[in-house]
């Protein structure tokens, strides 16, 4: 490889880390989002294991990547085959793991479904209208989507507090605006006048799976774009290592 060829696959793999540095800082970015947002569907998923798993995984891929991205850098700035060499082994072990991750998540759908399923259902059960962080959350989606319980209404209907009260109650954030008479809450239980609810008959499942199937994308083509970016890295990375015969430690800055 000539001297002009080595110096553009030098810089150009310095660019290449200085974008998958950036785009694990918007991993390690959705992933925080995902975890400490209360004011989506995600805080009422917060419950479940797996959810909170995930979300320290993104985490944890992001800051790895971020760390790749700035040894790569170095690696290739200063010409330093070990670090080079460290790069590659560590991004094709990375680029492993995330098809893995990926075949996994696409064959475990149905299981992710009806896990998202029953823990909705446990929500509104044991909904007792005291305002917590995941109430509001479910509030919030009710009163934003203009939907009432996961199916439709009846998912409220095994809701302790409704069940045991001695009066019509229904969830005030499923209140239907254009049947509404007086003052309104917007979260908690209201009173009805007739067993007939003046809430939404339409139930937030689609709308909420149209919420996660877009997010989905965005993560899905995000992360798309960095195995495309760790490819690159890795086969200039290693075209950089073979034709380093020599190393400078002087060039390497001394803190």
């Amino acid at each position: 490889m000539g001297k002009g060829c080595m110096t553009a696959t030098k810089y150009f793999l310095f660019l290449l880390n200085l974008i998958f540095f950036l785009f694990g800082a918007v991993i390690m970015g959705f992933g925080l989002w995902l975890l400490l947002d209360n004011q989506s569907f995600i805080v009422v998923l917060n419950n479940s294991t797996p959810v909170k798993v995930a979300c320290y995984i993104l985490i944890g891929v992001g800051a790895f990547s971020m760390l790749m991205g700035f040894l790569g850098c170095l690696g290739a700035i200063y010409e330093i085959r070990c670090l080079l060499g460290l790069y590659f082994t560590c991004l094709l072990l990375i680029l492993i793991a995330q098809i893995a991750a990926g075949a996994l998540i696409y064959f475990q759908k149905d299981v992710l479904n009806d896990e998202m399923s029953k823990i909705v259902t446990k929500v509104l059960h044991n909904y007792p209208g005291n305002n917590s962080t995941t109430e509001q959350a479910w509030d919030f989606i009710q009163r934003n989507m203009e939907c009432c319980g996961w199916s439709g209404r009846m998912d409220w209907s095994g809701n302790m507090v409704i069940v045991n009260s001695s009066q019509l109650l229904f969830p005030c954030s499923c209140q239907n605006i254009s049947l509404a008479t007086g003052n309104f809450s917007d979260s908690g239980f209201c009173e009805a006048q007739t067993p007939d609810w003046p809430v939404y008959d339409v139930g937030c499942a689609a709308s909420v799976e149209s919420w996660l199937l877009t997010n989905i994308g965005m993560v899905l083509g995000i992360s798309l774009g960095v195995a495309l970016i760790k490819l690159l890295g890795m086969i200039l990375s290693i075209c950089l290592c073979r034709n380093i015969h020599t190393e400078d430690y002087t060039k390497v800055p001394k803190y």
